[in-house]
């Protein structure tokens, strides 16, 4: 047996999962899969504690698994080692890590941006998945296990109108996520981020589905969607074979999920 061999991937049933911008949509969709799958223990994380308190409980009903919610913003520094150290004396050690923060942002020309928006909207969309990595990484390089789950989307991979800052914020987790996968698969960590487009259901895609510009660009994008625009639930099911043992040899891809609206 050769040492790229001798890491042994922690089953569901053994596993602690972190879910950041657990909430709602995506997020909430995993956790209720993991819950389903046996996860014994789920920490979900957001900053909205009415919802985030709804979905602890919706997750937790009729399944045997211990699920917790706490308060924070995983956009700033502070608020990612806060994450981290809480999960990691509640969980008893994170062994997944799902990272699907979300931004109040809008599809528009570039032109169009301020200049001071630029900064905040790749602060928010971009910087999350960075700073939870870099706190909980060191923890799972020391017990020589761990999965870690970002959650961009196609505009990392496909040039879209309107979509010039997001998509650059995007990218920005897609590469991250494929470089750090090559850093840590030596550590028997495994990292890879999903791309949807469009998912039905979601904050995200109800705001650029309302009105103006993205309103017409979405709605074009709906119509490629030959397989149906995906749901929710769709890249979740994703997430929790990725968690699992059975994608023991899959790391450092970005995988998309979009009912066909393009081969990114």
């Amino acid at each position: 047996m050769t040492s790229n061999e001798s890491f042994t991937p922690k089953e569901l049933n053994d596993s602690a999962a972190l879910i950041v911008g657990g909430t709602a949509g995506i997020g909430a969709a995993t956790a209720t899969q993991l819950a389903a799958a046996g996860v014994p223990r789920i920490m979900i994380v957001g900053r909205n504690s009415e919802r985030g308190e709804a979905t602890r409980a919706a997750v937790a009903s009729g399944n045997s698994c211990e699920v917790t919610f706490l308060a924070a913003d995983a956009t700033t520094v502070e608020g990612a080692a806060r994450i981290a150290a809480e999960a990691e004396k509640q969980l008893g050690g994170v062994d997944i890590l799902v990272c699907t923060t979300a931004a109040d942002v809008q599809p528009e020309l570039f032109a169009s941006i301020p200049t001071d928006d630029i900064s905040r909207t790749f602060t928010q969309l971009a910087l999350p998945s960075m700073y939870m990595a870099s706190e909980i990484l060191p923890h799972m390089s020391r017990r020589k296990t761990g999965v870690i789950i970002n959650v961009a989307s196609d505009a990392g991979k496909t040039a879209t109108p309107g979509e010039t800052v997001i998509g650059a914020a995007k990218a920005a987790i897609v590469m991250f996520t494929r470089t750090l996968a090559i850093e840590a698969k030596r550590s028997g960590i495994r990292v890879n981020v999903l791309t949807p487009s469009l998912v039905n259901g979601t904050g995200s895609t109800e705001r650029i589905t309302s009105a103006g510009f993205s309103a017409k660009l979405f709605a074009k994008a709906a119509t490629q969607a030959h397989l149906g625009v995906p749901e929710s639930e769709d890249i979740a099911a994703l997430a929790v074979f990725l968690a699992s043992p059975a994608a023991r040899r899959l790391t450092g891809q970005a995988i998309s999920v979009n009912g066909g609206i393009s081969a990114a």
